[in-house]
């Protein structure tokens, strides 16, 4: 039995839309769970909290972005999770990193880490915040330095 070339071409389009439709669903549907879960809100909501962070961000609006799936930071078991999470606002960007382990008595998550690393250097630890007053402070003087040319 003959097959044509054109047919050949029809079905590899085909298995290529296929495959690369069932990849996409397979990303979005993963980032929809890392979105629901107990560790990510938890991260989020200590940032939103934090004044000095979101004061740093720009924030409102904040936009938080999808997890890279590939990156190392990002590692979940059982017990622990671990992740690196991009969130933006209107003035600059960075990455929340953070740290959750799950109680095996209690089965809820509790956050042990949140640091906010902003892309011009400055860190901010949400776990223990600085007062809003020192947070502008630091913002200024981290930004004295630098030429407005």
């Amino acid at each position: 039995m003959r097959v044509s070339t054109s047919q050949l071409q029809q079905l590899t389009i085909f298995t290529t839309l296929l495959t690369g439709g069932g990849i996409g669903t397979m990303y979005y549907l993963q980032q929809k769970t890392f979105i629901k879960s107990d560790y990510h809100g938890l991260a989020l909501q200590k940032l939103e909290a934090c004044p000095a962070a979101m004061e740093s961000l720009g924030a409102p609006p904040l936009k938080v972005h999808n997890i890279r799936l590939t990156d190392r930071n990002n590692v979940i078991t059982q017990h622990m999770a671990q992740l690196k999470i991009p969130v933006t606002g209107s003035k600059t960007g960075g990455y929340l990193h953070t740290s959750s382990v799950r109680d095996p008595n209690t089965n809820r998550w509790s956050l042990k880490q949140a640091v906010l690393k902003i892309r011009e250097g400055q860190t901010i630890d949400l776990m223990n915040p600085p007062p809003p007053f020192a947070a502008q402070t630091q913002a200024a003087e981290h930004t004295d330095g630098l030429s407005m040319y």
